[in-house]
Order: structure tokens, then C-alpha cells, then sequence
């Protein structure tokens, strides 16, 4: 589903002669097939919507840290760059949650698995990458987590 939606917009980028759109649709189709072979070396299926949604947030976090270097080095047309590329990407991502909405998830995760303290942390971060893939950053909330499981 999400690779045909992607398939799409580089066809309508290739007609709108939209370069940047098209080689960052480009870049994410590479790394896409690339994850895919990784996944069948190892005799796995190819990669499902939910790891592909993983994928995209990886890729959008990489271009963040980009930025931030760029802008540190004073490559500000780099750093532009990069922040386009997060704009296409993000397209396909789901809406993300509000840190509001991430912790009330934390919250009825909590409640649902009957965590009690730090060692069901991992349990925790499973369950909501299989409720919220794609909508919400895990670095984040691990902290969320961790915090919530030691209060």
C-alpha cells in the first residue's frame, strides 16, 4: 500500500518535473529495496507497511541530524536541502501524536500490561510500537517510558 503510494508520486513528480520531490522519492525507493534484500538475506519477508513506516522515520531522524550539523557549519543551502527532503518524506508518514497523546498512550499501555517497574520497559516499548508505529518518535518515548516506570 505504502510502496504503491510512493510508486505514484514518483510518476507524478517525473511529470511535474519536481527534482527534489523525485530524488527523494528515488533515495527512499532505494533504501526501501535495499531493506528488502537485507530481509530476504536473512530469509525474511519482504518488509511490511509497519517496518517501512520504521524505515521513514529513521530516515527523516538522519536528516534532522543533518540539518543540525549544517546549521552548525554555517551550510545553510544544505541544511535546506535536507529540510525539503524531511517535508517529502514526512508525506507519508501518519499524523504523529501530540506529546500529550504520547504519554496518555503511555499511560493505557501501562495500565494494559500491568507493568510495575523498569524491567517491563521492553515489554511497554513492543506494545506501543504495535498500537503507534509511524506515529510517534520511540527515542522520545522510551524516556517517556522509563520515567514513568521509575516514578
Amino acid at each position: 500500500m505504502l510502496r504503491d503510494a510512493i510508486n505514484t508520486a514518483v510518476k507524478e513528480a517525473m511529470k511535474a518535473k519536481d527534482e527534489r520531490k523525485l530524488s527523494t522519492l528515488r533515495m527512499v525507493n532505494s533504501t526501501i529495496k535495499n531493506a528488502d534484500i537485507e530481509a530476504r538475506g536473512q530469509g525474511k519477508p519482504p518488509l511490511s507497511d509497519d517496518d517501512l513506516l520504521g524505515l521513514l522515520q529513521k530516515m527523516i531522524k538522519q536528516r534532522h541530524e543533518s540539518v543540525e550539523l549544517y546549521d552548525k557549519g554555517g551550510r545553510a543551502e544544505l541544511a535546506a536541502q535536507e529540510r525539503e527532503e524531511i517535508a517529502v518524506i514526512s508525506a507519508y508518514l501518519p499524523k504523529q501524536l501530540s506529546d500529550d497523546e504520547v504519554k496518555a498512550a503511555i499511560a493505557a499501555v501501562i495500565g494494559e500490561t500491568g507493568a510495575a517497574g523498569i524491567k517491563d520497559m521492553g515489554k511497554v516499548i513492543g506494545a506501543l510500537k504495535a498500537k503507534y508505529a509511524g506515529q510517534m518518535d520511540f527515542g522520545k518515548a522510551s524516556g517517556l517510558v522509563k520515567a514513568a516506570l521509575t516514578a
